[in-house]
């Protein structure tokens, strides 16, 4: 079985290092593709751009770097790797040989940093992932190249092309929930507060489920606003 990581950035240059360092001893068995939105000094002209095997500029948007990615991809199954989380040491392995007739999966998660909360977070992500069968991009969904195909790839929406994806993936079959755990920043969380976070998060959520506009959603959320004035 083979492997592409893809790695979706935007002005990321100066952070990506770490991640794709950590990558390196997984070359023999997956490629890594960075699929680059920066703009001012992208990847590629950067000195880290030899730790990856391909990196494609691509237009601005999660979804549409993740399709770019995936269509220069020649894995069998694709990994959607953020670039602030880092694999378990044994991540294709354990996919491999636990993913058997299944499409698609995710990882648990646990957040990185320091604070109480980011453990109950982290549960309650792995938590309502388990009972719905839906992944978020934190929890990095892997899916065979097939399936990915097969369900149009990522819905190119401003926000919660993760939700959409799995949802479409739900109707191919259930997911594999690898209980081994990723490692995230909670940068996100740190940077509105994590309460507010949370607050914001399930207020989205709910929104999207309701029919909201992905694209409002995705400029409430990089405000980190409850709604739009």
């Amino acid at each position: 079985m083979k492997f592409s990581i893809i790695i979706p950035t935007l002005n990321e240059e100066k952070t990506i290092a770490p991640c794709l360092l950590a990558l390196q001893t997984l070359r023999g068995n997956a490629e890594i593709i960075i699929a680059d939105a920066t703009v001012g000094q992208p990847i590629a002209n950067g000195p880290h751009a030899h730790l990856a095997d391909s990196i494609i500029n691509s237009a601005k948007g999660r979804a549409r770097q993740m399709n770019a990615g995936a269509s220069h991809a020649s894995g069998d199954v694709l990994i959607f790797l953020h670039a602030d989380t880092y694999l378990p040491e044994n991540a294709l392995a354990l996919i491999e040989q636990q993913l058997g007739d299944k499409q698609w999966g995710r990882f648990d998660i646990r957040l990185s940093d320091g604070h109480f909360m980011f453990k109950i977070i982290a549960w309650m992500m792995n938590r309502r992932s388990r009972l719905t069968g839906i992944a978020t991009g934190d929890q990095v969904i892997f899916v065979t190249k097939q399936a990915f195909a097969a369900v149009g790839q990522y819905p190119e929406i401003a926000l919660m092309e993760d939700i959409a994806l799995s949802k479409a993936l739900k109707k191919v079959g259930p997911p594999l929930c690898l209980n081994a755990k990723v490692a995230s920043s909670g940068r996100r969380w740190e940077h509105f507060g994590i309460y507010r976070t949370i607050l914001l998060m399930w207020s989205l959520r709910l929104r999207y489920f309701f029919g909201a506009d992905p694209q409002r959603l995705a400029e409430l959320y990089s405000r980190g606003q409850f709604w739009k004035p």
